[in-house]
């Protein structure tokens, strides 16, 4: 988070839940919806579906929950604008904005569509298959994560080997620090041999989401993760199931996000942050009802809205960014 304000954008959420609203009052007058909640650029990567077949698209729902429909479009612009400033994207933040805002709306419209990387969306397959890891580096990786020293709860051991292939399987449990909006969650990873191969299986410990904390402080303690994927147009990553308190995952060389340094030029930028804001249509959709609505606000809101709430919230980043970073007196 000390590197700059785009990343800590992605560790501050609840800082997000607490002051949006309130810096863009207009623009959180809107519809709900389920939504990611903790949305940005590298909120975004490929799974494979039942059929064995490569996706794309919006993999972290850890902070899912019902907000209007604008605060994950603003979010969104807000890291790529916040992403331009430090030089990870090259086009400029209006037109970042127009891409997003124009995939999202034209999501809608059509009623949803999921990334399926096969035969369609072949210039962003190409990107997606530039960005698999290497299977080599990426197993080494695995194997050098710490041992879990302490017992690992039963609850994290049967969700765990509820994922696992057979019953019986035998394997190894590692710890596991990743992502920067998730620090602190507890991670373990299984590791265990199949048929001739490596296989992992993540469980992570979830919390509902920040925003409901922010909201409503006495909230009840509702986590929308299984909700959100089960609603959502999109092809279902099979591994990805809440067990209890626990969400699970496939751990693989093709489970990665799209590196925004792999981007080759400006236009895919732009045709990618418009796949972006598709996407977060796919995702609101899971609200049955709200398709019209959003698209009836949409229509009444001004030319360049969306880049002038990021506008606000990114000053508001590098503010807070800036006393947080500050140092601190001895003491």
């Amino acid at each position: 988070m000390a590197a700059g304000p785009f990343a800590f954008l992605r560790g501050t959420f609840y800082r997000w839940a607490q002051t949006w609203a309130g810096l863009c009052k207009e623009a959180a007058a809107a519809p709900v919806v389920l939504a990611v909640g903790d949305l940005h650029l590298e909120n975004f990567g490929t799974w494979r579906d039942e059929e064995g077949r490569l996706v794309w698209g919006v993999n972290d729902f850890d902070e899912s929950c019902y907000l209007p429909y604008t605060s994950d479009l603003i979010r969104l612009a807000t890291s790529a604008r916040l992403a331009i400033e430090a030089s990870h994207l090259r086009l400029d933040s209006a037109a970042a904005s127009e891409a997003i805002l124009a995939g999202y709306t034209a999501g809608l419209k059509a009623g949803g569509q999921a990334f399926i990387l096969a035969e369609s969306h072949a210039w962003l397959r190409e990107i997606a298959l530039g960005t698999l890891r290497d299977p080599i580096p990426f197993w080494a990786k695995m194997d050098a994560l710490p041992d879990v020293k302490e017992p690992v709860s039963e609850s994290a051991r049967v969700a765990l080997e509820h994922a696992l292939p057979r019953p019986g399987q035998a394997y190894r449990v590692k710890a596991r620090v990743a992502g920067v909006g998730s620090l602190g969650h507890p991670r373990f990873v299984a590791l265990a041999d199949y048929c001739g191969g490596r296989i992992a299986r993540e469980a992570k410990a979830l919390v509902p989401s920040s925003a409901l904390w922010a909201r409503t402080p006495d909230a009840a303690p509702e986590i929308f993760y299984q909700a959100v994927v089960d609603r959502a147009i999109r092809s279902p990553d099979p591994f990805v199931r809440l067990q209890g308190h626990w969400i699970v995952r496939r751990l693989a060389p093709d489970c990665a996000r799209v590196e925004l340094e792999a981007l080759p030029d400006p236009r895919t930028e732009a045709r990618l942050l418009h796949a972006m804001g598709w996407e977060s249509a796919n995702v609101h959709l899971g609200s049955r009802t709200a398709a019209r609505p959003i698209l009836q606000d949409l229509r009444k809101r001004e030319k360049g809205w969306l880049d002038r709430a990021a506008t606000t919230m990114a000053r508001a980043i590098h503010s807070d960014w800036e006393r947080w970073a500050e140092p601190q007196p001895k003491r």
